[in-house]
């Protein structure tokens, strides 16, 4: 199983989104400083992830939610939740 995540940077409030096959090892990563193009942004809370059956597909979903489009779907998906914050 691959999961493509998005993280939302509690230190500037920004998205991050990358993909992996053990979601909550990389989250810990992620907030451990391990990941070298994040390091400085922590600490992160996972706000989204989606499960695919194959990399290739994983990899094409990751691609489509960093771009502007993929930036809107994740705030209406979340938009109640980014309220909140």
């Amino acid at each position: 199983m691959y999961y493509v995540y998005v993280l939302k940077s509690e230190k500037d409030r920004r998205f991050y989104i990358g993909h992996t096959t053990d979601l909550k090892k990389r989250l810990e990563l992620h907030n451990k400083g391990r990941v070298e193009s994040t390091k400085y942004r922590r600490p992160f809370m996972l706000i989204y992830y989606e499960a695919s059956l194959n990399q290739k597909d994983a990899l094409r979903r990751e691609k489509y939610l960093k771009t502007t489009y993929g930036h809107r779907y994740i705030r209406n998906r979340v938009n109640h939740f980014l309220e909140e914050c």
